[in-house]
């Protein structure tokens, strides 16, 4: 491998076609530290299960290189790569007892006996199920099975984890908490971890870096707070968290700033690329960023909007308000004793800083 500071995993140019005309996967390029958790994440169709897939080796990429620990391993057959694995569907074997299940990847790399029983040990206690040794996965709940699919992966050691929609299958308390399990175990092992998902709350849960895709490019890679204060583009903004959209026109660029007409009325939004007068863009403003207005709040956008519905949420209330054209802008605020008079009708003054609005290029 020719980058010495390349990462522990890198993907150089990657491409997959599966019909030789249409590309799934275009100029696919990551490097992943060692110890990193990596998520790729994006809607159905994106790319990221098939960049998993060439990872492992179940798929072969058209152009480009994939390296693991410094060695290329297109050519190089799956169980020759040393890695972990954990699906959707468990894939635990059912005629087989829970020991049995993290026996088979030991037996198959030749562990003694006595070394084997000591790593199923091991493994089972991570995930807390010492005791569980002598059940078959029938016997368990769809979190238990999870969790002995998740000792399984890390079983013989890997240093390198794929994780493809691992949680699907669980209910929502459930998926949470195997969130949290994931990630305190990734912490306390040091594995490097490849995930993919399209859920993006689980997502910012769990990852260190998130690779955004979207029709086969990656969007944006950044750190979840990253992407989810500065998103470099209006998919990403849409595609992380929830995202109040307006469609103005740039009217001039000054200083890392938009000032812009939208409506008819003047905003001001922080510029992520340098944008020409007369260009439509989308300026993206997180809900909770938006305050009802006040002389001394320190914001430079000012509107009046109507409330057009208001729904309480026990810790905070979310309102749906008419404002600059649009009929969904959204407002997320504390369920406080201020708030609680604002009703359906009523005229609401709100406001925001530039610094939390963002012109962003409309990406389709």
């Amino acid at each position: 491998m020719s980058d010495e500071n390349a990462g522990y995993v890198s993907f150089q140019d990657v491409q997959k076609t599966y019909d030789g005309e249409n590309l799934v996967v275009k100029g696919f390029n990551l490097d992943i530290k060692k110890g990193e958790f990596v998520t790729m994440l994006g809607p159905s169709g994106s790319g990221k299960t098939t960049c998993l897939m060439m990872l492992a080796g179940f798929e072969t990429p058209t152009h480009g290189e994939i390296f693991i620990n410094g060695t290329a391993v297109n050519r190089l057959a799956p169980h020759k790569r040393n890695i972990g694995m954990m699906f959707q569907n468990y894939a635990l074997f059912p005629h087989m007892t829970i020991a049995e299940n993290l026996s088979y990847p030991l037996q198959v790399r030749k562990l003694g006996k006595s070394e084997i029983e000591q790593k199923v040990k091991r493994a089972l206690d991570m995930v807390e199920l010492g005791g569980f040794e002598n059940r078959r996965p029938k016997q368990l709940s769809g979190g238990q099975q999870q969790r002995v699919a998740l000792a399984r992966a890390l079983v013989f050691e890997p240093t390198l984890v794929l994780m493809d929609e691992p949680l699907g299958a669980l209910d929502k308390q459930l998926r949470e908490q195997m969130q949290y399990e994931i990630k305190h175990i990734h912490q306390r092992l040091g594995v490097t971890v490849v995930y993919v998902t399209h859920d993006q709350s689980e997502a910012l849960t769990m990852s260190d870096r998130i690779a955004v895709f979207n029709n086969g490019i990656v969007q944006q890679l950044d750190t979840p707070q990253g992407l989810y204060e500065r998103p470099k583009n209006s998919f990403v903004a849409d595609f992380i968290g929830e995202n109040n959209v307006l469609y103005g026109q740039v009217e001039r660029y000054e200083s890392g700033r938009c000032f812009l007409s939208v409506d008819g009325k003047p905003l001001v939004a922080t510029a992520v690329t340098e944008q020409t007068p007369g260009t439509q863009v989308i300026v993206s403003i997180r809900p909770e960023r938006v305050v009802l207005d006040s002389s001394d709040n320190g914001c430079d956008n000012h509107f009046v909007g109507r409330v057009e519905e208001r729904i309480y949420h026990g810790d905070h209330i979310r309102m749906r308000i008419s404002l600059l054209g649009q009929q969904e802008f959204i407002l997320k605020l504390p369920n406080s004793a201020a708030n609680s008079g604002l009703n359906e009708g009523d005229s609401v003054q709100l406001a925001w800083s530039s610094d939390d609005a963002r012109a962003l290029d409309i990406v389709q």
